[in-house]
């Protein structure tokens, strides 16, 4: 079995429940594969970036395997604007986020509500150096554990939509996104763009920004922000102290 996410943003849930953590987010478009299928809850497997959980089997559309392999085949067409709306033939308005997909509304077999979207589109690689442009699109996103939008984004959140609207695929956790790219000895190595990863006392990696111009980085903590980084790691100017120790940095592009 296989759906797709029909409504602007449900909850992918660690376990079959309302009360389970949050671990990430299906966004408007997203595909997948359903793993098992109760009445409440559906376990499903992101076609993305393979990440899987929980879902509440009310909030989703359910596709052919014939359509689900057509659209992991096509190039990825996402909304670039904060939030765009989708409308139907019954002038029916739903709010959806920056980064959802759009690929399937050429689709009539999927497409059955006759969705509409006259919002700005992107799609295709774009240059490295567009990402930190869209990177500022997130700023200020407060930060929430499992989140993928700029009304909420974790770390590793953050720079894989950043690097989903430029045409590059990343895995979704920190931990996962440190074992893709090619390591970089020294910060003077790095161009805007590189990822930073940061781990704890027992050597985890849990947490990810991205590098800018003159040892600036963009990262999810608190909310999305531009802090200092050293050889050390993020040095926050507020209270003048390093946050996040520095483990790697890694060129994805």
């Amino acid at each position: 079995m296989f759906g797709i996410c029909n409504l602007a943003i449900i909850p992918l849930r660690f376990e079959a429940s309302d009360k389970s953590e949050i671990v990430s987010q299906v966004l408007f478009g997203e595909h997948f594969e359903i793993l098992e299928k109760f009445k409440q809850w559906s376990r499903i497997k992101l076609q993305y970036d393979g990440y899987e959980g929980w879902v509440d089997s009310k909030q989703y559309q359910e596709i052919s395997k014939t359509n689900f392999e057509q659209l992991s085949k096509e190039t990825l067409i996402l909304n670039s604007d904060l939030i765009e709306y989708i409308t139907t033939s019954s002038n029916l308005l739903i709010p959806i986020p920056l980064g959802s997909s759009l690929s399937f509304l050429n689709n009539s077999e999927i497409n059955t509500q006759n969705y509409e979207f006259e919002g700005t589109k992107v799609n295709g690689t774009k240059d490295k150096k567009n990402i930190i442009n869209t990177a500022y699109l997130y700023l200020n996103a407060p930060y929430l554990w499992g989140g993928k939008t700029p009304f909420g984004v974790d770390c590793s959140g953050f720079t894989q939509m950043v690097y989903k609207l430029n045409g590059y695929k990343l895995l979704r956790d920190a931990s996962q996104q440190a074992t893709q790219g090619e390591a970089l000895s020294f910060i003077e190595e790095s161009e805007p763009g590189d990822l930073a990863f940061f781990d704890n006392d027992e050597g985890n990696i849990i947490h990810v920004g991205i590098i800018m111009e003159n040892n600036y980085i963009i990262h999810a903590s608190g909310k999305v922000r531009i802090d200092r980084i050293d050889h050390l790691g993020i040095f926050n100017p507020e209270t003048n102290k390093h946050t996040h120790k520095l483990r790697v940095i890694k060129k994805i592009i």
